[in-house]
């Protein structure tokens, strides 16, 4: 009853925050802002849950609660994809022009990349942890690889890149929106049959094993899911490092359980409190003068090293 009634506490703060961030400040063109507003509550939601969803899996996987999916090096892949085709094809390329087909390559990238670096570790017969440190040194290589480009691209272009580099809700394009709410839905289609071990899996490989989990097989699909998401979520408006390890690890302290079916909402609902807020801020205090990842990243980063020197301490 306790874990119901802090979920509730935490989703009524949610729809608290969207409901201030929709009518207020509106004294005119309600037929304008309030869809146009309605349009970036409805993103946050896809991005902040699809990130939230994916963490606490990947968390689950992993054993480890400081690791986060952008370890795989996606992020890294997205940025190179945007300065590849910039370096290669120039500013003015269908791609850049065109956001329905760059979010089209860019989650195919994204989800190619992952699917043969799953298949490639895993029919080795290699575990998690070789798959974190492949697509650390992945990750490095592309981000060096994507700075490269940058550096010998034009710097009109080179500000197109950085633009792509900062999640941002200002500009969303309402087809690529349902087509991300499609993918999502696939994707947790997809997780309701494994979500039966999920709980069992938090207690580590070889307790889950002796407990009757198929742990390789489900490992694989989850994973899957998981480069799903957060391909998603990145390619629709861009890297957001530290938001999933954020909510995250708040919904672990706030709830205190190890039940999936809590976390999940919980983690969900305090993702949409973040980018929400967030929103308001960049919006009404910084007046657009900055993105709402500079300021997520900013207080996810101070958290992690928080959570770094409290693990080192224990």
């Amino acid at each position: 009853m306790q874990l119901r009634r802090k979920t509730i506490a935490i989703g009524v703060l949610a729809l608290l925050l969207i409901a201030i961030y929709l009518f207020t400040g509106i004294s005119s063109n309600w037929d304008y802002i309030l869809p146009s507003r309605g349009m970036k509550v409805l993103a946050i939601i896809v991005t902040g849950g699809a990130i939230a969803f994916s963490t606490v899996i990947f968390q689950t996987i992993t054993t480890n609660r400081i690791l986060t999916p952008s370890i795989l090096g996606l992020d890294s892949m997205y940025l190179l994809v945007q300065a590849g085709v910039i370096f290669w094809f120039g500013s003015g390329s269908i791609v850049m022009m065109d956001s329905q087909y760059n979010y089209l390559l860019s989650v195919g990238a994204m989800i190619i990349f992952s699917f043969l670096l799953f298949k490639w570790l895993f029919r080795r017969g290699e575990n998690v942890y070789l798959l974190l440190l492949v697509g650390i040194i992945l990750g490095t290589f592309f981000s060096s690889l994507s700075s490269f480009m940058q550096v010998l691209i034009d710097p009109n272009e080179f500000m197109m890149v950085r633009d792509r580099m900062f999640a941002s809700f200002n500009n969303i394009n309402t087809n690529l929106l349902w087509i991300s709410i499609l993918l999502m839905l696939i994707a947790f289609v997809s997780y309701l049959p494994l979500h039966k071990y999920i709980d069992v899996m938090a207690l580590g490989k070889d307790q889950a094993v002796n407990l009757g989990v198929p742990y390789d097989k489900v490992v694989q699909r989850l994973l899957i899911i998981v480069a799903v998401l957060i391909s998603v979520a990145t390619a629709l408006v861009g890297p957001v490092t530290f938001l999933g390890l954020l909510v995250v690890n708040l919904a672990h302290e706030f709830m205190k359980t190890y039940k999936h079916r809590y976390l999940f909402l919980v983690s969900i609902f305090f993702s949409i409190v973040a980018l929400v807020g967030g929103q308001l801020i960049v919006e009404r205090v910084f007046t657009f003068s900055t993105t709402i990842s500079v300021l997520i990243n900013f207080v996810g980063g101070i958290y992690f090293i928080y959570l770094l020197l409290r693990e080192n301490k224990a």
